[in-house]
């Protein structure tokens, strides 16, 4: 934290002396969007009492977390799609019988589409993160979803695996944009104390969209099958989740504002209380100019090698889970039909650890070691996979829904990016390394299941097992990281002299140049 240089200035009406630190007035001069909100006010006290800020969080909730949360919830059901298609016929080579045609893909082919996806995401992420900042982020975050579901339908009119691949980069191209985006979102609506349990519900869509998908893709399979068609099953699922993404897409250009500045859904005096009930987070809502000395920052500051590592070995088993869950299930004894329908209730699993935990994080202040439960249900999980034999369906079942609690510590540290990280080039930077770093796993992760490994990909199974152990150990560095930074800033504010300007959470400082800043857990 620099404290090397210090002006003097004078203070009060007393005349005593307070010591400022060079850099801070230097960073002052490209403040953060909110300080306009407050000129005028200069001197003045903007009084937020407990019944309007619980009226104006009903307000935002109400209007912000539906669309959030169904948007989030597409972000997942159309990366799965691939999954169900996989055995609704996509693989199968061109036929005349409609419930039995493909594009003719072999095993190895459907790995690369399954890592195809974060090429794209891995490819646009850190440009997108720059435009999230540069852009207005609400009508950018639209676009991208708008886009992401017309180039979903169009793998509907792919005819070989060459449009398959192209398709499935350029779907990763569009969604790039989501999941930042949604951390920005939350971190500029909500106090800290509130983004772990918001970044949960938003997120645990990923676990009712596979309720939704598995259901929805169950129907139209045996829909086909019982009734025939004119158009391939698997084909049918692309446009349906594809039309209707583009469709949440318009709503969500209407509802969502670009930040409390230009909210048509909230009054000129609560847009106002609106910013001032998250000046606690001490990050503002926006500042548009590329900083250096942020993205400098960003890395060489060892949380954020922490975030990213954490991501890139945690998204290994994403990657493979989420693209061969359903031929996993097949693989413990079960029809293609059954494992779309079996696949459903790892969804609930997954909304209940991740609304759960977000909650219990941010009530007992402590969202990174309740989170670890859900990574130690996870290896649990798949442990009895690999060590129950293939008879026993029903327990290894009841480990592939155990697994689906490994998402917990990966949205806990989602938040945390949303809530430890300041300055808003440096967090859109952290942002862009975090989600680099789970393209990468997930990009790896289904390379892990070989086709000759099939049915029960053992290999790959015990891949997952390490590389879960392995997260463990950088939750535990990220925590002890954290409670050492918060005990050195309380050192600097109990310094004698030492001096908190006017309106200081509206500089666009860093968390680390800022020792007002307090690191969450």
């Amino acid at each position: 934290m620099p404290s090397d240089v210090v002006r003097v200035i004078t203070g009060t009406s007393r005349g005593e002396q307070k010591h400022v630190p060079e850099y801070l007035l230097k960073h002052s001069h490209d403040a953060d969007a909110a300080m306009k909100a407050f000129e005028g006010f200069e001197g003045q006290t903007i009084i937020l009492t407990e019944e309007e800020n619980k009226r104006l969080l009903r307000k935002i909730d109400m209007h912000l977390m539906p669309i959030l949360c169904v948007v989030y919830g597409l972000n997942y059901l159309d990366k799965t799609t691939l999954s169900y298609a996989s055995i609704m016929g996509l693989k199968l080579p061109p036929s005349g019988d409609k419930n039995r045609s493909g594009i003719g893909i072999s095993g190895t082919q459907y790995s690369w589409l399954g890592s195809m996806f974060y090429f794209g995401y891995l490819a646009w992420e850190y440009p997108t993160s720059r435009l999230l900042q540069r852009l207005p982020l609400g009508k950018y975050s639209a676009f991208n979803v708008i886009m992401w579901g017309l180039v979903l339908s169009c793998f509907a009119a792919t005819e070989n695996y060459g449009g398959a691949i192209a398709i499935r980069f350029f779907l990763g191209v569009f969604e790039s944009a989501v999941t930042p985006g949604f951390a920005l979102f939350t971190s500029q609506w909500y106090t800290k104390k509130e983004q772990g349990t918001r970044t949960g519900i938003w997120f645990s869509f990923n676990g009712f969209a596979q309720i939704f998908g598995g259901l929805v893709a169950y129907g139209i399979a045996v829909g086909c099958r019982k009734y025939g068609t004119s158009l391939e099953p698997w084909k049918i699922v692309f446009l349906v989740t594809g039309l209707l993404t583009s469709t949440i897409g318009f709503i969500f250009l209407w509802v969502v504002p670009d930040n409390q500045l230009n909210c048509r859904w909230l009054s000129k005096e609560d847009r106002l209380l609106a910013i001032e009930r998250i000046r606690i987070n001490g990050q503002g809502v926006g500042n548009k100019h590329f900083k250096w000395y942020q993205f400098k920052e960003a890395l060489l500051d060892p949380l954020s090698w922490a975030f990213f590592f954490y991501a890139l070995i945690a998204d290994i088993p994403n990657g493979g889970i989420s693209n061969f869950f359903s031929q996993l299930i097949v693989g413990f004894g079960y029809t293609p039909e059954q494992s779309l329908l079996y696949g459903t209730p790892g969804g609930a699993v997954e909304i209940v650890m991740l609304i759960g935990c977000g909650w219990a994080g941010d009530k007992y202040g402590n969202r990174i070691l309740i989170s670890m439960s859900g990574l130690c249900l996870a290896i649990l999980g798949m442990i009895l996979i690999v060590a129950l034999p293939l008879g026993n369906n029903k327990g290894r079942l009841a480990g592939y829904y155990l697994t689906q609690a490994s998402p917990t510590p990966f949205v806990a540290l989602l938040s945390l990016v949303s809530s430890n990280v300041a300055g808003y080039t440096k967090k859109t930077t952290i942002a862009a390394m975090y989600l680099i770093g789970y393209c990468t796993g997930n990009i790896i992760g289904p390379q892990t299941f070989r086709a000759e490994d099939a049915p029960r990909y053992v290999p790959a199974e015990i891949t997952i097992i390490v590389c879960w152990s392995v997260c463990l150990g950088i939750l535990t560095f990220i925590y002890v990281h954290c409670v050492l930074q918060n005990n050195k800033k309380a050192k600097v504010r109990a310094e004698p002299g030492y001096v908190k300007l006017e309106n200081q959470e509206w500089l666009d400082l860093t968390d680390k140049e800022n020792p007002e800043f307090i690191y969450t857990l």
